[in-house]
């Protein structure tokens, strides 16, 4: 039932998304079509390219032949690309997907450590280290945090590919879109290495400033873990601070970086637009680019649903996690 609730309520958000997105993307200037015919095309073959996008008729009409057509899994056809809309995004996703879960790793991964540092080490200089280097990690933006890799280690010392997804004179037929895990399942392990090098900077740039705002959260909620009884009782049975912060306080501090995590992993998806373009990573970040600059109505309008969907998705999941963690969280 409780997750019934939400899913019902996540019904209405999709629909307001829809009409937000698809009203707006009509109203504001600019002719998609105009990107599309040759010069010297006639006025007819302009107004038969907007009869065949539906684009001549009152966009209430267009609102709701698109929303039976999004019914029937139908997405439209890209004017850009000339090609179906979801065909693009199911090609694309899983790129952007296992580029956002590896990043997503090594943010808690840091994040947590530095906020344990932080808190083991209370008034010392590893506190002030990991203080230090969170600041720096929330100063700087993702795609900043980009262009410092490139430079470091793609330029200056190049020791990572700076571009791509893996490199095309490997030959691996995957069989699926997800290419880590089929090069796992493969036991193609020399393919999984190369796809984790060339996600190493992208990821990096994704994950620095998710696990500087973590490595905060963590700090004070572990902080404020270590005050509370069952914790004084934990340290009178002999238990060492390391002990403690591990195994008794640190479960009851998660409980906020979950919340973060979640609601950071959709924008580390819209944070990777402007990453994929400068690593030329294949996902749909670099796709939702191309998109907008040719004013591709369609297939914005897919990309924008498909990641309202991953945002419903995504907090669905951090409320089981929240409820496996602390049951008192469950509605009756």
């Amino acid at each position: 039932m409780f997750f019934l609730k939400r899913l019902l309520l996540a019904l209405p958000t999709l629909f307001g998304v829809a009409v937000v997105v698809f009203v707006l993307l009509r109203v504001v200037p600019g002719d998609p079509i105009a990107m599309m015919i040759p010069p010297g095309a006639s006025q007819a073959d302009v107004q038969n390219l907007r009869a065949a996008y539906g684009l001549d008729q009152p966009i209430p009409v267009q609102f709701g032949r698109w929303l039976s057509e999004v019914a029937r899994g139908e997405f439209g056809t890209s004017i850009s690309l000339r090609e179906d809309v979801m065909k693009l995004v199911a090609g694309r996703l899983p790129a952007t997907l296992e580029l956002c879960a590896v990043a997503m790793v090594v943010a808690v991964i840091l994040g947590i450590a530095a906020g344990v540092v932080a808190v083991r080490w209370k008034g010392r200089w590893p506190e002030w280290l990991a203080d230090g280097l969170s600041g720096l990690g929330l100063a700087i933006p993702d795609f900043l945090w980009g262009l410092l890799g490139i430079l470091v280690l793609g330029v200056l010392w190049p020791l990572l590919p700076v571009s791509g997804r893996i490199d095309p004179r490997i030959e691996f037929d995957p069989g699926s879109r997800f290419f880590l895990l089929a090069a796992v399942v493969s036991g193609r392990f020399d393919v999984l290495a190369e796809l984790l090098r060339h996600m190493v900077l992208p990821a990096l740039a994704l994950a620095i400033p998710l696990a500087a705002a973590l490595a905060r959260v963590v700090k004070g909620s572990l902080a404020e873990a270590m005050t509370q009884d069952y914790v004084l009782v934990a340290r009178a049975k002999g238990y060492s601070r390391s002990r403690v912060i591990l195994r008794v306080a640190l479960r009851n501090a998660l409980i906020p970086a979950i919340t973060l995590t979640g609601v950071q992993f959709t924008f580390l998806v819209g944070g990777t637009v402007l990453v994929e373009t400068i690593f030329s990573f294949p996902g749909i970040g670099n796709l939702a680019i191309g998109a907008v600059l040719q004013r591709d109505l369609p297939l914005i309008q897919g990309l924008v649903l498909v990641f309202a969907v991953l945002f419903i998705a995504i907090n669905l999941c951090v409320d089981a996690t929240y409820v496996a963690l602390d049951p008192r969280v469950r509605r009756p």
